[in-house]
């Protein structure tokens, strides 16, 4: 493979708003959806399900808006973890960086993993760690060629997950009111499933550690910012791509629920293993496992994929902010920073290590970091949000001047950030969701220590210069 790096050490801009979209959505549709939702019914109930997915909807769009605002006015690969140095503290953009870096590295690990569990199904003798391999190889080779071939792949890798959703809304929709029929003299259930036990049969208690979880099932979707440094024309795209995920991912999430939740019985719904094959089952469609399971193989390889992409592009950031060694911001001559890369599949891989000798500690606690790193991120673009449009105003800016702007402004972007944090202490209270902040605040406090020990002075030495450069350049240029 070659590593030539291109003249300026510069990304590329080749992906269109369908990439962009679709890389969005690849992150946000995967398992949770396809495996997870049954839970979430059982726990709140049909309606209580319904709405939880409306309220995480709603977080969603929020983030998203004031995600817009920065992507467009300031379109890097870094994303949040730059608006985070820049209109924070370069302390927290550091620890933000490595934080929702390790949460991706993990997440490709664990994607892996599942992805070779699956296999078993079709080939029953095979080992789990072939299948691992195979698939990081893959997804290793569609990100070392270029950004437009990660894209091309998501985009293919999403369309089969939004193509299975669309179909079994349709199906699902008409099996619940008798339009189609279903096998074994079952009658349309019609409403009757929404209402049987009550608006939350387990308390308002239980609908509320739903909605973390729910919350979480959203995040990915901030993927395109990461990816607004190499989109072309991103004064379009991505004011474009985000109402498009924002508004299409509700309407995949909260139809593909309340199907759900009308055909499957709460009591039911949250032991079985996938509620889509007892769906599809149920109308009689043939093979409707093994072509679920096809669904949430792709499901799976696209979040890895999206996952790989977007923790390179991290670790790239952060060597350009200076956060990170000088040799992860090398860009080959296809535009891909090459080292990042193979630095972070090495990492997922020796995640996935974990997994087999250190299932029981290292690993969970990987995972547990990995659920955090998101929320955090989150958490950062709406803050950054608030302080990029108060020091815009008090350096002469105008709104007007703006691409793209988050409305009704400090209220909405205020909201967002309120509820983001709510989700991160609501993790306290939910036992299964706790050893986040257990592994994760000891991660984070470690970061920040590491910085003003190690790097705050070489960070603020390279900024220097290279500041000085830019000077000295102009100053030549006007000569």
């Amino acid at each position: 493979m070659q590593t030539q790096e291109n003249s300026t050490n510069e990304l590329r801009r080749t992906m269109k708003t369908r990439h962009l979209f679709m890389i969005s959505l690849g992150g946000v549709i995967g398992s949770g959806l396809f495996l997870g939702t049954g839970y979430t019914i059982n726990q709140a109930g049909p309606i209580g399900a319904i709405l939880s997915f409306i309220v995480g909807g709603l977080i969603m769009y929020l983030t998203m808006l004031c995600l817009g605002e920065l992507s467009v006015a300031m379109p890097v690969s870094g994303s949040f973890q730059t608006y985070t140095t820049k209109f924070i503290g370069p302390a927290t953009g550091f620890t933000l960086g490595w934080l929702y870096w390790l949460g991706w590295a993990v997440t490709v690990a664990l994607e892996f993993l599942s992805s070779g569990q699956l296999m078993q199904r079709w080939f029953p003798h095979s080992p789990v760690w072939m299948w691992c391999a195979i698939f990081a190889l893959l997804l290793f080779t569609l990100n070392a060629l270029s950004a437009r071939a990660f894209g091309e792949a998501e985009f293919w890798f999403a369309s089969i997950k939004v193509v299975a959703i669309i179909l079994f809304i349709f199906l699902g929709a008409g099996a619940l009111f008798g339009v189609i029929h279903m096998g074994g003299g079952q009658k349309a259930p019609f409403f009757s499933n929404y209402v049987a036990n009550g608006v939350f049969p387990h308390g308002i208690t239980a609908l509320l550690i739903t909605m973390i979880t729910v919350n979480f099932s959203f995040q990915g979707t901030e993927l395109i910012g990461i990816a607004a440094g190499e989109s072309e024309d991103p004064e379009k795209t991505i004011p474009r791509s985000i109402k498009q995920t924002v508004w299409r991912t509700l309407f995949f999430f909260v139809l593909a629920v309340a199907v759900l939740a009308g055909l499957i019985p709460a009591e039911k719904a949250g032991v079985v293993e996938s509620p889509f094959v007892v769906v599809f089952d149920s109308i009689g469609i043939p093979y409707a496992a093994d072509i679920m399971n096809f669904v949430i193989l792709t499901a799976l390889l696209s979040v890895a994929n999206s996952g790989l992409y977007a923790a390179t592009r991290m670790l790239y950031a952060l060597s350009k902010e200076k956060m990170a060694s000088q040799v992860l911001a090398k860009v080959s001559k296809r535009g891909v920073p090459f080292n990042a890369l193979l630095i972070t599949l090495g990492v997922a891989l020796l995640s996935l290590l974990s997994s087999v000798f250190a299932e029981k500690t290292v690993f969970v606690w990987l995972l547990s970091i990995a659920g955090l790193g998101a929320q955090v991120g989150w958490i950062s673009i709406t803050a950054s949000q608030i302080a990029f449009r108060r020091k815009f105003l008090r350096q002469g800016g105008k709104v007007e001047d703006l691409k793209f702007k988050t409305p009704f402004y400090p209220i909405l972007p205020i909201v967002g950030l309120t509820l983001n944090c709510v989700v991160l202490i609501s993790l306290a209270f939910d036992s299964e969701q706790r050893m986040a902040l257990y592994c994760g605040v000891p991660f984070a406090v470690a970061c920040y220590i590491i910085y003003h020990l190690k790097v705050k002075k070489h960070h603020e030495q390279l900024k220097s210069n290279e500041q000085e450069l830019q000077l000295y350049s102009n100053k030549k240029m006007v000569i």
